[in-house]
């Protein structure tokens, strides 16, 4: 695999993790949680993603170039942003549709 299909299938599975806490009412897909999960724990699983994702991408870097090159703050509030953006889908999921299907 080249330097662009690695970083397709890394920016696919960013979106997959990002969506992947507000799928599910088990924290961290374990746990079953007696009254629910609360916005809380949606939130703690989507950051432990976060940097979960963040570790597999420094991994493929250090696979594909050898070494980790040097990353300011900036970078890393771009990409939890990035990450963030990627969440919407399952965040709208998860408190829009599914409530919405219930009452229908």
């Amino acid at each position: 695999m080249d330097m662009q299909q690695w970083a397709l299938v890394y920016i696919l599975l960013a979106f997959v993790a990002a969506n992947l806490p507000w799928l599910s009412q088990r924290l961290f897909f374990v746990r079953k949680m007696a009254e629910g999960k609360a916005l809380q724990w949606y939130l703690l699983e989507w950051l432990v993603m976060y940097f979960i994702v963040g570790l597999i991408g420094m991994g493929i870097e250090q696979i594909l170039d050898g070494n980790l090159h040097g990353q300011g703050w900036e970078f890393y509030v771009i990409a939890l942003c990035m990450f963030a953006v990627f969440a919407i889908p399952g965040f709208i999921w998860r408190f829009n549709v599914l409530p919405m299907l219930r009452r229908s």
